[in-house]
């Protein structure tokens, strides 16, 4: 049972109290109690926001004082009001540092709390299988470890103030402009070892719900997939918490989605409710399937109710000054630095005159405007942070791509360029079609919902709202726009001090005009005090640490095959870094790879084996001239395997902070058990005996490690 450390109860009298609860209930009310109810154009009368302004509840039980569920979604932070607003997942994910997250997991419960939301449905951890998913931004990059181990903080963080955690989208929901009706293909041994193992390291830290995703996993929608929800999550993994589907469109049919484990159909009844009291008064679905779902309800209620609170949970925690100095701490933190000729940065100071160019340099750009857009009270874009930074001490000059002669003019005259391109809400994100597809319309259930919850739906019509301003969708290119690059060519090559700051939420191509700029810094959609965050890294405040979360390829043909226009897809153990190993790419920025404005150098590493694991100990040490942070990151492959597999994997990492001349020992345990792979014939997992290679570096790559071997068997 989830925090049953902190919980008051014992197991016995949370399962004595629920069962007494359920006993007392009418059958209306324990079905009453499976769905949200979203009140769209109550909402927009109320807030001019229709989505998620205040929590979006379920129905509770008010006679025997049931709670209901009340939902805020993320991940860039709560989505209510005018919340604290993060960086990215993307950009968190680029910090590798679990503990920064958690620490971001538990500012976003403290101001879920604060504005009456218990459920926070943000811990988005779909894989990145492919750089042109338009969602990529809301997850944290490639590689399950990395997933798993980013998630299960923010998890822990959320959870710390008593506030559910949702994990999405369970699961292979990795493509947005198909995703109500795509159905993806694979095999276990995939799902267990590719696209499931971070949802299960998430549920192991006590994540006390689930999402199902929209599209199809063998035939079946996620959310009506016993497999997923009952052979996988509850009977394998031992999951306790309760389950909700995707909102609107993850329920297409009542049976089978309540018999599959589908506890909660969010964000209002469209096929639960009515619907379903009605399949239990005939005898389509047995009263039994909705007593679990509503005990799953309660068990999970009673341990969060039932926990001691950690502080009082006031209004004027949100945005609070604390909150948003961490926000700014998190966009320092996952900035990555690509490239650095001829150490450009930090660019010295004093300086006088600064060229800021692009359109972006001056836009509050936080990222997409779907489900996870968080409203903050302020958004401070580059040259906002650049006039704070500097004051009256330096002239800010700022053009666009439409100033082309005046930017390279201005450029010859600058003590140091800046150039901020990229993308933004048009480019990447949410994305709902608005051409339904042949058994399903988004609008026409939404219509269906509201009616059922028995609200007027006499404004539904032309001017449907929808959720936010979702313009998105999967990315038509992985190149910056035409305009942009015609701007770093121009103005690139006039000034020695230039950098180029990337804007976006996950891969840009940089081979068109990597070699017109002598810096690249991956700025992100960096929240809320981006601007702010942006200056004091590229002026030397701040030693970037940031890695890249993914692999950025030299061609678009070393990826896998991606469509979003394809009814069915099929996935195996290949992407990423696994896949140009697997076919002999040369990464053109390795997964894992960031630069630093000091240097590091690395000791050998020794292989300690335990009855559990193997333990991988370094010796790190700062030999430049500046404080700063670096990854260890540890690879594990295995030599002549009697199976097909990875040539290596990401097994474990640590993020080390040292002073100039500092060192330190770096102990990363990597677990056995992480080095099994799944037997589809057998069903379960099964351990190799033989040669391991344990690669251990700064990045992915080859270059950047140095190998040992272990016998393990």
């Amino acid at each position: 049972m989830f925090k049953k450390d902190t919980c008051t109860l014992s197991r016995e009298e949370i399962e004595a109290q629920a069962q007494a609860l359920l006993g007392q209930m009418t059958l209306k009310e324990k079905v009453w109690m499976l769905n949200g109810n979203w009140d769209i154009w109550g909402n927009i009368e109320k807030y001019q926001n229709g989505y998620n302004p205040v929590p979006i509840d379920t129905n509770g039980c008010p006679r025997l004082g049931i709670s209901p569920i009340r939902f805020s979604d993320g991940p860039r932070g709560v989505v209510m009001g005018h919340s604290t607003c993060f960086p990215v997942s993307m950009a968190r994910g680029a910090s590798f540092d679990p503990e920064l997250e958690q620490r971001i997991g538990a500012v976003i419960g403290k101001e879920a709390r604060a504005q009456g939301a218990n459920y926070f449905g943000g811990v988005c951890i779909n894989l990145l299988r492919h750089p042109a998913w338009g969602r990529s931004q809301e997850t944290y990059g490639e590689d399950p470890f990395l997933l798993g181990e980013m998630g299960a903080a923010l998890t822990k963080g959320v959870q710390s103030h008593n506030v559910i955690a949702c994990v999405k989208h369970y699961a292979v929901n990795n493509i947005e402009n198909s995703r109500f009706w795509v159905n993806v293909k694979a095999d276990e041994r995939t799902m267990h070892e590719v696209y499931l193992p971070h949802f299960k390291k998430s549920i192991d830290a006590g994540a006390a719900s689930v999402m199902g995703a929209y599209n199809l996993f063998n035939g079946d929608h996620c959310c009506e997939s016993r497999w997923l929800l009952t052979d996988v999550l509850r009977d394998d993994w031992g999951f306790e918490g309760f389950a909700i589907s995707d909102f609107v469109a993850g329920v297409r049919d009542t049976k089978k989605a309540i018999e599959a484990g589908l506890d909660i159909e969010m964000p209002m009844p469209i096929h639960y409710q009515r619907n379903l009291l009605a399949a239990v008064e005939e005898g389509r679905v047995a009263e039994a399937t909705v007593d679990t779902a509503v005990l799953r309800i309660l068990r999970t209620l009673l341990v969060f109710e039932n926990t001691p609170e950690a502080i009082a949970y006031t209004p004027d925690l949100v945005a609070s000054k604390e909150h948003t100095d961490l926000a700014r701490e998190v966009a320092e933190k996952s900035m990555v630095l690509i490239k650095n000729a001829n150490a450009v940065l930090p660019f010295p100071k004093p300086v006088k005159r600064i060229l800021l160019a692009g359109e972006l340099g001056n836009r509050n750009n936080t990222g997409d405007v779907g489900s996870s857009n968080t409203s903050s009270p302020y958004v401070v874009p580059p040259l906002e942070g650049l006039r704070s930074y500097f004051g009256a001490d330096a002239e800010i000059v700022y053009c666009t791509e439409s100033e082309l002669d005046t930017a390279a003019a201005e450029a010859a005259q600058a003590d140091c360029v800046i150039i901020v391109v990229g993308n933004d809400k048009y480019d990447e994100g949410e994305y709902i079609s608005a051409e339904p597809n042949a058994d399903f319309s988004f609008d026409e259930a939404v219509i269906k919902g509201t009616e059922n919850m028995g609200l007027s739906t006499a404004r539904f019509g032309e001017t449907f709202p929808g959720i936010g301003d979702a313009k998105g969708g999967d990315r038509q290119s992985l190149s910056l726009k035409p305009t942009q690059i015609e701007l770093i060519k121009r103005v690139g090559g006039v000034n020695p001090k230039t950098v180029v700051v990337l804007i976006g939420g996950g891969t840009i191509m940089t081979k068109e005009w990597e070699a017109d700029v002598p810096a690249i810094l991956y700025g992100w959609y960096s929240g809320m005090e981006g601007g702010n965050a942006l200056a004091r890294v590229l002026f030397g405040d701040v030693n970037p640490s940031g890695k890249l979360p993914f692999t950025v390829p030299q061609d678009v043909s070393h990826l896998p095959y991606f469509s979003n226009t394809d009814a069915e897809i099929t996935y195996d153990l290949y992407h990423g870094y696994s896949y140009l190993d697997k076919y002999g790419y040369a990464p053109a920025y390795p997964f894992g790879f960031g630069l630093s404005y000091t240097a590091w150098a690395y000791g050998e590493p020794v292989l300690t084996q335990q009855a559990d694991r193997v333990e991988v100990t370094v010796e790190l040490r700062n030999v430049g001239s500046v404080a700063g942070a670096e990854v260890v990151q540890v690879y594990v492959g295995l030599q002549q395997s009697a199976v097909d597999r990875q040539k290596k994997l990401l097994k474990g990492f640590k993020k080390v902070y040292l002073e100039p001349g500092q060192s330190a020992a770096v102990t990363i345990p990597v677990a056995l058990d992480d080095l099994r792979y799944f037997s589809n014939e057998q069903r379960q997992w099964v351990f190799e005996a033989g040669t391991y290679t344990f690669a251990i570096g700064s990045s992915s790559a080859e270059a950047d490690q140095q190998v040992k071997t272990i016998v393990l068997g």
